[in-house]
């Protein structure tokens, strides 16, 4: 029986749960993490998943945004290879959490201030 031990869970010899690439916690860059809460969708998105304490479901319909799937897959792929979110696949469903620890170690106090600012009213 062969293990996949690299960032899959294993249940009866079978991989049913894989982590996309992500970068380390040391290689997280401050100007990559500000770019990608720099979109307002984004820092929504951020927002939300700050609330949680499980991961959350990647579906759209789990989200109050005017977005199609396709942008928001794309606003996944952004936070995530900035460092702010880890994303696991289990077959068809994808389940994301925000990497408060890890950005939190990186860059003490930089999430809980951006957090605690109040979102700008559309259109101001």
């Amino acid at each position: 029986m062969e293990l996949y031990l690299d960032r899959c869970q294993i249940v009866e010899g079978k991989a049913v749960a894989r982590t996309l690439p992500q970068p380390a916690r040391e290689a997280i860059e401050i100007v990559t993490v500000l770019q990608a809460l720099a979109d307002p969708v984004r820092l929504e998105i951020v927002r939300e998943l700050a609330a949680e304490t499980e991961p959350r479901s990647c579906a759209l319909e789990e989200y109050d945004l005017d977005i199609t799937a396709a942008t928001l897959s794309h606003h996944w792929r952004v936070l995530r290879e900035a460092g702010l979110t880890t994303t696991t696949v289990e077959g068809r469903r994808r389940w994301i959490v925000l990497r408060r620890d890890d950005i939190q170690a990186r860059f003490p106090g930089l999430l809980d201030a951006v957090l605690a600012q109040q979102p700008s009213a559309q259109g101001a």
